[in-house]
């Protein structure tokens, strides 16, 4: 990926990992179950925002390129609708 969003996927990227080590901390703990799936929800949405920083690169590169940019806008909508409805 050689897109804008890349530095931003990226620190998303190592926000997750934390928030992954930190769950792994948690049960090892013997933290609540209602702690630990508050901070899964939360790497839930990280990566959700993630892919969405990505699909959305992958989208504008796409057109930029594209010699058929209505067809391309056509199915960078398409991909845009898929991913969103299912985050």
């Amino acid at each position: 990926m050689r897109g804008r969003y890349r530095h931003a996927v990226e620190a998303r990227l190592a926000r997750i990992e934390g928030h992954v080590h930190a769950i792994h901390t948690m049960i090892h703990e013997g933290k609540g179950y209602p702690e630990i799936a508050h901070q899964i929800v939360a790497v839930r949405s990280s990566l959700d925002s993630a892919l969405g920083a990505i699909v959305e690169d992958l989208a504008r590169n796409c057109v930029e390129v594209s010699p058929r940019k209505a067809a391309v806008v056509r199915a960078v909508d398409e991909l845009r609708e898929v991913v969103a409805t299912s985050l």
